[in-house]
């Protein structure tokens, strides 16, 4: 778990939706750092060899946690302690930064190369998925570990 006070060094912009006035009141922020400055990676491991799919930041989300934590409670839904929120895709502006295999292959028409011959349309069975995400540089960072997911064979009925 990181807490946001650890986070508060590396707050930065998050990208800005293209008319400010097109959101509702309640979403309106007057400060422009309600984002941070975190880099994600994703790998994917097939077959005892890894190859990156993609590295985006936390500063591309549309809306900040703030933002997003005020959409969720506005209707009375309340957050309690240890409640998870989570931002979904987070995408960059070029290829290298997408965060959805759906975009990467544009909906599964394109195959992502990766290297040496590998692609993948869609994730195949026994991948491993592999992501990490840390907040500033070594000596002066935070990281939020290691998240890694492997694709099991359907089972038999």
């Amino acid at each position: 778990m990181v807490l946001t006070d650890a986070l508060e060094p590396f707050r930065a912009p998050t990208l800005e939706p293209s008319t400010r006035e097109s959101l509702l009141p309640y979403l309106r922020q007057t400060k422009s750092e309600g984002g941070y400055d975190i880099t994600i990676k994703t790998e994917l491991a097939i077959g005892g060899k890894t190859y990156s799919v993609s590295q985006t930041n936390a500063s591309n989300l549309l809306f900040s946690f703030g933002q997003m934590l005020t959409h969720h409670t506005v209707g009375g839904c309340p957050m309690n302690v240890g409640d998870l929120l989570g931002s979904g895709t987070i995408s960059g502006l070029d290829d290298g930064s997408l965060g959805s295999f759906l975009e990467m292959t544009k909906n599964g028409k394109a195959p992502l190369e990766l290297a040496e011959g590998v692609s993948r349309t869609f994730l195949e069975d026994d991948d491993d998925l592999i992501m990490t995400g840390a907040a500033g540089k070594v000596g002066g960072y935070v990281g939020f570990g290691e998240c890694r997911g492997k694709i099991l064979p359907a089972r038999s009925m």
